[in-house]
C-alpha cells in the first residue's frame, strides 16, 4: 500500500511578507507619512530590516509610559552599510554630526566592523539616509535575510596582501546587493521608472534568503574577524608573500535559543581553496544553495549551519562546485595566533602610520573625562588617511603621515585617550552587545554592565598577576550571539534580568567553541565561581598556555555538548 506524500510544513510568516513586499517596498512609504505613531506596522518592520533598520522602543520607559496610557517611547536603530569598516574623514565628519542631529549623540561601532545609530525617530529617518547618502554612504543590507556587512582585516596599507583581501572584501559586498530599488525609491525620493524589464532579484529571488547570511575575509595569523563564526569565510592563503588564493569555509554561526537542544552554536566547515578569481562565483554558489535549500518553515533553523548539519558538507560541496563551476582544491595550510587589535602606533609597510585606539564596547560620545567623540571629530578635521573599524569594536586612525602623526598625537593626549590608559588584557579584548535599554530580545545587560564585570575580574587577575594576560570576555543580553560569546575564553550570556548562562572554554584564536560552566549565574556567583578557577589557571598553566586552552584540559564538565570546531573536510 503506497504512502501519502508528507504534507508540506507551513511558510514561516516572513516569508509571506517578503513574497507580497513588491521586493521590499511594503507600506512602508505610508508608515513613515503616518504622524499618529512613532512606530510602523509589524510586517513593514520586518522590511525595514533589509533597509538597515530596526524598530525598538526605550525599555527603561516601557513600565512608566504604560501605566501613563502612552505608547512606547519608539525609535529606530540603523546600522550603516561599511565593507571592510573603512570610513573617510569626510564621512566621519557627516556621521557625527547626523549622531547629534536626528540621533542619540553617540555613534557605535558595531562587532561586524560598521556604525549604528541609536534613538532615531521616524521623523528622523530620511534625513538620516539621505545624509548618509550625500558622503556615498548607505544602510542596504545591512541587517534582513541577504548578505550583511562584510568583515576584512583592518589597515590594508599594512601591507600588499592585506589591501588585495580588502578589495576581494568589497568586491563581493557589492556583487551581493539586492537590486531592488525600493531602498532609492523610499528613503531618497527616486523616482519608479516606467517601462523596460520588468524588476528582479536575479541572486535572491522574491523571498530573498531564509535568514541572515554573514561574510568574513581574514588573513592569517591572525583570526580578528573570527571566521569560524561566519556562514561564509574566506582564509587568505599567502606563498612566498604572495595571495594565492583561499581555504573556503561554511556553516558558522552563533545563535541559539535557551532550552532548545535544536538550536546550538557551531563552527565553520572547510569546503577547500580556490583561486583568487573565484571568489565571487563560489560567493554565489554557496547563496543560492542556502537560498533554495535552507529552512523557510522555522526560522530558527534557517541559518546555513542548519543546512548543513542536516544534508552534509560533502553534499554541500558538489553542490556549490556544480553551480560555480569551480572544484575545490585540499585546504591549504594556515595558522591562527591571535585575535587581538594592534593598539598605539604602528607603522605600515608604505611608510605610513596608524594608531589603534582601545573603545569599549564601541560607543563613541563624550563623558566625564573622557571626551572620545570630540577628540575623534578634530582628528577628523585635519586627517588625510582613513578611520578603519576593527571586527573587537575597536578604531585605527590609518594612513597618518611623519608630518600629522605629532598633531593626531597630541589631539589624543590633550583629551586624555593614550593607549596606555587601558587597564588590562582582558579589557583589551571585551567585547559587549548594545542590549538593554533598546534592543527588544535583550534578557539581560551587557553594554551598561561590561564596565562592572571588567572592574570586578580586573582586581583579581591583578591579584593573581595576570592582569596583562590576553584573556577573551564577551558578554550578550541574549542567546543571539552578536557579540561572539561562544568565541571567548569566558562567556556569558544574558538569562534573566541580572542573570546570565557562564560558559568557559573557547580557544583564544577563535577554533574552538567554548561550553557551559555554570546555567545561570549572578555576577556576584560569577566572581566566586571563577575566582577559585583563575587561582588555579595561574599556579598550573604550562608555558604559554592560555586560558581558555587551560580550562578545556582542565576544568570543564565532560559532558558539554556544543559542537566541535569547523575543521571536518
Amino acid at each position: 500500500m503506497s504512502q501519502s506524500p508528507p504534507v508540506p510544513k507551513p511558510l514561516a510568516a516572513n516569508e509571506t511578507i517578503k513574497s507580497n513586499s513588491h521586493l521590499l517596498r511594503g507600506s512602508i512609504a505610508s508608515d513613515l507619512a503616518d504622524t499618529s505613531t512613532g512606530a510602523i506596522s509589524d510586517d513593514n518592520g520586518q522590511l525595514t530590516k533589509f533597509h538597515g533598520l530596526y524598530l525598538q522602543d526605550d525599555r527603561d520607559l516601557r513600565n512608566a509610559l504604560k501605566k501613563a496610557g502612552k505608547e512606547k517611547a519608539f525609535s529606530f536603530m540603523l546600522r550603516v552599510r561599511l565593507p571592510g569598516g573603512r570610513c573617510t574623514p569626510a564621512q566621519w565628519l557627516v556621521l557625527d554630526s547626523l549622531a547629534d542631529r536626528v540621533a542619540n549623540q553617540s555613534l557605535r561601532l558595531t562587532t561586524r566592523q560598521t556604525f549604528q545609530f541609536h534613538g532615531v525617530l521616524k521623523g528622523n529617518l530620511k534625513p538620516l539616509i539621505k545624509g548618509m547618502h550625500e558622503v556615498l554612504l548607505d544602510s542596504i543590507a545591512a541587517c534582513g535575510d541577504v548578505n550583511r556587512n562584510v568583515m576584512a582585516p583592518p589597515n590594508p596599507e599594512r601591507s600588499a596582501v592585506l589591501q588585495e583581501v580588502y578589495n576581494h572584501a568589497r568586491a563581493w559586498s557589492e556583487f551581493a546587493l539586492p537590486k531592488t530599488r525600493a531602498y532609492h525609491e523610499i528613503w531618497l525620493d527616486d523616482e519608479k521608472v516606467a517601462g523596460g524589464e520588468p524588476e528582479s532579484e536575479p541572486m535572491y529571488g522574491a523571498t530573498y534568503l531564509p535568514r541572515k547570511f554573514k561574510t568574513g575575509f581574514a588573513l592569517p595569523p591572525s583570526n580578528d574577524v573570527d571566521i569560524f563564526s561566519q556562514d561564509l569565510g574566506f582564509i587568505a592563503i599567502v606563498e612566498s608573500g604572495r595571495l594565492v588564493g583561499y581555504n573556503v569555509v561554511v556553516g558558522g554561526g552563533l545563535g541559539m535559543s535557551h532550552g532548545n537542544e535544536e538550536t546550538f552554536p557551531r563552527l565553520a566547515d572547510q569546503l577547500g581553496f580556490i583561486d583568487t578569481q573565484s571568489v565571487n562565483a563560489v560567493g554565489e554558489a554557496v547563496l543560492t544553495t542556502q537560498r533554495d535549500h535552507g529552512d523557510r518553515t522555522n526560522r530558527k533553523h534557517a541559518r546555513l549551519k542548519y543546512t548543513i548539519e542536516d544534508r552534509g558538507l560533502a553534499w554541500f560541496r558538489a553542490e556549490v562546485e556544480r553551480r560555480s563551476g569551480v572544484t575545490f582544491g585540499p585546504p591549504r595550510p594556515f595558522s591562527f595566533t591571535s585575535i587581538q587589535d594592534p593598539f598605539g602606533w604602528q607603522r605600515c609597510a608604505d611608510g605610513s602610520w596608524f594608531y589603534g585606539l582601545h573603545i569599549l564596547s564601541g560607543r563613541i560620545r563624550d563623558a566625564d573625562g573622557w571626551p572620545m567623540k570630540s577628540a575623534l571629530r578634530e582628528i577628523a578635521g585635519i586627517h588625510e588617511g582613513d578611520f578603519r573599524l576593527t571586527p573587537s569594536q575597536n578604531l585605527t586612525i590609518s594612513g597618518v603621515t611623519d608630518q600629522k602623526k605629532p598633531l593626531i598625537d597630541s589631539i589624543l593626549a590633550r583629551h586624555g585617550l593614550a593607549s596606555e590608559n587601558v587597564r588590562s588584557g582582558l579589557r583589551l579584548n571585551a567585547l559587549s552587545c548594545v542590549a538593554l535599554p533598546t534592543c527588544g530580545l535583550a534578557l539581560a545587560e551587557s553594554e551598561r554592565a561590561l564596565p562592572e564585570f571588567l572592574e570586578r575580574f580586573e582586581t583579581i587577575l591583578e591579584q593573581l598577576g595576570l592582569k596583562h594576560d590576553a584573556i577573551s570576555l564577551r558578554i550578550t543580553g541574549c542567546p543571539n550571539g552578536c557579540a561572539r560569546p561562544y568565541l571567548a575564553e569566558i562567556g556569558f550570556v544574558g538569562r534573566a534580568p541580572g542573570k546570565y548562562a557562564l560558559y568557559l572554554g573557547a580557544s583564544y584564536q577563535g577554533t574552538r567553541l567554548n561550553r557551559l560552566f555554570a546555567p545561570s549565574v549572578t555576577l556576584d556567583d560569577a566572581v566566586g565561581l571563577l575566582t577559585p578557577v583563575l587561582k588555579r589557571y595561574a599556579l598550573e598553566r604550562q608555558d604559554n598556555e592560555r586560558f581558555g586552552d587551560w580550562c578545556d584540559r582542565v576544568t570543564l564538565p565532560a559532558d558539554a555538548t556544543f559542537h566541535s570546531p569547523g575543521t571536518r573536510s
